[in-house]
């Protein structure tokens, strides 16, 4: 509406030659990018009526008013199929937005609020807003050994990424109540990714296919935390405002590249976890997160001398330390799991 008033009045306040012609053009194409399409049309025609009053009150002579309404006709009609054009692509994109959230739940469910003793949360952010999925991925699991977790993030992007993220998972979910060690269930798992990426047709990429995971494990009676790592970040350990990195003594080869000939048994650590303790298991997007500056983001300062209720107060306060930190510029997917004692 500014608009057309503004052209108006150029129109009949305006030294000659110069004409309120451009702002009139500029109301329709302005509706259409803002206002659904009924409006976007009646602005169109509005624009229409006014240039002809303005010309007539002025007294154009009639080629110069033709010429001003096949101007302003003509923007209004492309206005018309752009608004047509963008609200068809926000529907394809809605229903593409829905699909992905069905894919991540469908994937990627949340795990319950609360395993025997235990609290958990997660948080998951793609890097790109228009994404919800990624190829970070976690799971929680009860099982006949107490409650086992993974977190990891499977080499590539895209498609490819998503399905061989969504195989990790899947066969973490069956092979979680079945194998007796974590030592066995990364086994169980480096089969089950060597064999998908064999079977897949995946291009030169499938022989590089694989996945950085770390895997927990805490017995129903508690007091302590398994720990194995296939390449991933380590999780920290936070109680009474200290956060401690859980660095293992040894760290094997992502999952699907195999154990390197000759190389010794594959051993988890143990460390104390009583009551009043947190395990935090992250991805390489807070562990990578840069500041403005390059500097990476660290949970053990970030995080420290703070005290967390619930594992869902230590979920948000990271994912907002992250977003604080890179100032909003994700650079890569992140994937947040949190399991505390109460």
């Amino acid at each position: 509406m500014l608009l057309i008033v503004g052209g108006v009045a150029a129109d009949l306040l305006g030294p000659e030659p110069y004409t309120g012609l451009p702002l009139l053009a500029a109301a329709p194409l302005t509706a259409c990018m803002v206002f659904p399409f009924r409006t976007a049309a009646f602005t169109a025609v509005a624009v229409c009526v006014a240039s002809v009053a303005v010309d007539l009150l002025v007294g154009r002579p009639a080629p110069a008013l033709l010429v001003d309404l096949l101007d302003v006709a003509l923007i209004g009609g492309i206005a018309l199929w752009l608004n047509r054009a963008v609200h068809r692509q926000s529907r394809r994109l809605a229903v593409v937005q829905d699909i992905a959230e069905a894919t991540q739940r469908a994937v990627l469910p949340s795990p319950p609020a609360r395993l025997g003793s235990l609290s958990i949360a997660c948080r998951y952010e793609c890097a790109h807003a228009e994404a919800l999925i990624g190829g970070d991925f976690y799971a929680v699991q009860a099982t006949p050994y107490g409650v086992r977790a993974v977190v990891g993030d499977v080499r590539g992007k895209g498609l490819p990424a998503v399905s061989t993220m969504a195989a990790v998972v899947g066969a973490f979910r069956e092979a979680a109540v079945q194998a007796p060690t974590l030592e066995e269930l990364a086994r169980r798992l480096d089969g089950v990714l060597e064999r998908f990426t064999a079977d897949g047709d995946e291009g030169p990429d499938a022989l590089e296919s694989f996945a950085t995971a770390v895997f927990v494990q805490i017995p129903d009676e508690g007091g302590v935390l398994h720990l194995l790592s296939r390449g991933h970040p380590a999780p920290y350990l936070i109680r009474d405002g200290r956060v401690t990195c859980l660095e293992p003594t040894s760290s094997r080869l992502p999952l699907g590249m195999g154990l390197p000939e000759g190389d010794g048994p594959e051993t988890c650590d143990t460390f104390p976890f009583d009551p009043g303790c947190c395990v935090l298991l992250v991805t390489d997007g807070v562990t990578e997160a840069r500041n403005r500056y390059g500097v990476f983001y660290d949970p053990r300062i970030g995080l420290a001398h703070r005290t967390f209720p619930q594992s869902r107060d230590l979920v948000d306060t990271l994912a907002s330390e992250v977003a604080a930190w890179t100032g909003g510029r994700q650079q890569d997917d992140m994937a947040i799991l949190a399991l505390c004692p109460t």
